[in-house]
């Protein structure tokens, strides 16, 4: 069906109810409705009805199965009016309700959800840290991330950031949502060397002493008191990110393989290569920035029997019987309660997934046998069913059934993502749309059944010329995403389309985002280079025109006094 608008009949459209256009609506095809968005305010305000999105949001199974419909049984809108009991009216309802995947009491944006399923995505590379020695540029790569969000989010501006230790020691902010400066730009670096544990100095370019490539949790921000913790071998180091300054650092027996993320109220946990600990920050500090080291004097921990013969016994510590644990999680309370609960779930190149209460930690309560190699867990405070999703999955559950589901009980979602056999798994324990990467370079999206698949998209490469490698130049050489986080917020100000996915490859950040165009290029932070050079230049020119002013007058004030005869 097409509908010609033009100036002359437009005011007549307005006069339509929204239940009438909603009908008209229902004729169109998902992608031709933003389009009604730029006729008028009234087309506006129907086109991002939520019941519309909803309909645009379905798969395309479940729309094609609506289409037969209607070509058997007449128009969705004879349906409604005359035929609301039709059996493929009822089949249609009925797929509606199995495919819905949003809970009774739960919050969902369905332009976004519509945006995020149909829109044109792009990737987006950030701003590149870069290393200056003389007239020398090098990269500098980016060994982990996290989201910061100062003050809670109560900053006043929105102000959302990306964290991330780099390969020299130092930490870098950017700018995700371009409320402090340019958009995916850096917006400051704090010195070198200053999550190296022996400071500043030329030993810290040996492996030992940097940040282990292989960790993927290595960061975890802190976003009330505006601090974040990195893992450096097997010390923690914590970070004001206010001023970019080291203010606690603590150190384990083992090299620290993972971090849980920080909440408010309860300790962080950490994985060391062979236990898990529980550390407080809230405890006094052991560190002191302004004391000042004596060198003529062997340090406590220069004396390698210092541990065997200390009487004080090790901090308790669930020990692991196989090593290298890789994600830990802690379990959110069932929706509507914010806090977390008091459940760790542990995850690693071991076969189960470990379970931990941590009131009676370090006694493990429980374990779930995955059989794969996990690398990353996640979790949503509604429940899940396997038997019933597999029901909805092909459309069988009534709609009653499907709300008798969704209302019954307050249970929880773990979610798990590793490797099972060289290849690559999706685990679901009885969730929006869950979004994973894998080994192709590609950025996938599913339903929360874990099984069926919405979209993905590929990561590529960035065009920013990086070192020389010797598979730099390979095809196939894409990059691929270690770890991915959204960038959506709590607070209610959020502008639409803002939930973002940002990934980090290993070496570097980029983001996708569902504009169809980029969002910025790295041509954007060479310009800003440019005029930083510029300004340097501009200050070098001053400061030497400035000398020789100088030495003109000193010489000058030489050739007076030689003329007075002195």
């Amino acid at each position: 069906m097409t509908m010609t608008l033009c100036a002359q009949t437009s005011s007549h459209w307005d006069e339509l109810p929204h239940e009438i256009l909603l009908q008209i609506l229902c004729y169109l095809e998902p992608h031709q409705l933003p389009k009604l968005q730029l006729v008028s305010r009234n087309f506006r305000e129907v086109v991002l009805d939520d019941e519309l999105k909803v309909f645009a949001s379905l798969p395309e199974s479940s729309l094609s199965d609506a289409t037969e419909a209607e070509d058997e049984n007449g128009s969705l809108l004879d349906q409604y009016d005359s035929c609301r009991f039709d059996k493929h009216h009822y089949q249609f309802l009925q797929d509606m309700a199995n495919w819905d995947p949003a809970f009774p009491d739960e919050h969902v944006s369905w332009y976004n959800e519509y945006i995020q399923r149909q829109g044109p995505p792009a990737i987006n590379w950030l701003e590149t840290p870069r290393l200056k020695q003389g007239s020398m540029e090098h990269f500098i790569e980016v060994r982990g991330m996290a989201l910061f969000s100062p003050n809670n989010g109560d900053d006043g501006i929105g102000s959302l950031m990306a964290v991330s230790p780099l390969d020299d020691g130092s930490v870098c902010l950017w700018d995700v949502n371009g409320t402090r400066g340019k958009r995916g730009g850096i917006i400051a670096t704090s010195k070198p060397d200053i999550l190296f544990i022996d400071g500043r100095g030329d030993q810290n370019t040996r492996r030992s002493k940097k940040i282990d490539t292989g960790v993927t949790e290595c960061v975890s921000v802190n976003n009330s008191n505006n601090r974040a913790v990195f893992a450096v071998q097997s010390h923690l180091i914590e970070v004001d990110l206010s001023r970019l300054e080291v203010v606690n650092r603590h150190s384990f027996e083992w090299s620290i393989t993972t971090l849980s993320q920080i909440q408010e109220g309860v300790p962080m946990t950490v994985g060391t290569s062979l236990g898990i600990h529980l550390q407080d920050f809230r405890a006094p500090s052991q560190f002191h920035g302004d004391v000042v080291e004596r060198l003529d004097i062997p340090g406590e921990e220069d004396n390698p029997f210092k541990g065997i013969f200390d009487p004080n016994p090790l901090p308790p510590y669930a020990s692991l019987s196989q090593p290298t644990p890789t994600s830990i999680l802690h379990l959110p309370r069932p929706a509507g309660d914010n806090a977390v609960s008091d459940d760790i779930y542990v995850a690693g190149r071991f076969s189960n997934i470990l379970h931990y209460d941590r009131r009676h930690f370090p006694k493990i309560v429980g374990s779930i046998y995955s059989g794969s190699r996990l690398s990353s867990l996640a979790a949503l405070p509604y429940p899940f069913s396997t038997l019933d999703h597999e029901v909805r999955r092909r459309g069988e559950l009534t709609a009653e059934r499907v709300h008798e589901c969704k209302t019954a009980g307050s249970g929880r979602t773990l979610v798990a993502g590793g490797e099972y056999k060289t290849k690559g798994s999706l685990e679901v324990y009885g969730l929006d749309a869950v979004d994973l990467s894998n080994g192709a370079g590609q950025i996938k999206w599913f339903e929360r059944d874990g099984y069926t698949e919405c979209r993905r998209i590929k990561v590529g490469h960035s065009d920013v010329p990086t070192q020389a490698s010797l598979f730099a130049s390979m095809p196939g050489s894409d990059d691929l995403a270690r770890k991915i986080l959204s960038t959506k917020t709590r607070q209610d100000r959020d502008r639409p389309n803002e939930d973002n996915v940002i990934f980090w490859t290993g070496d570097k950040l980029g983001m996708v985002s569902f504009t169809g165009d980029t969002l910025f290029t790295p041509d954007d932070f060479q310009e800003k280079n440019k005029e930083v050079a510029a300004e340097e230049q501009r200050q070098r020119q001053q400061y030497s025109q400035r000398m020789r002013e100088a030495l003109e007058k000193q010489a000058d004030d030489a050739r007076f006094v030689q003329g007075l005869g002195l």
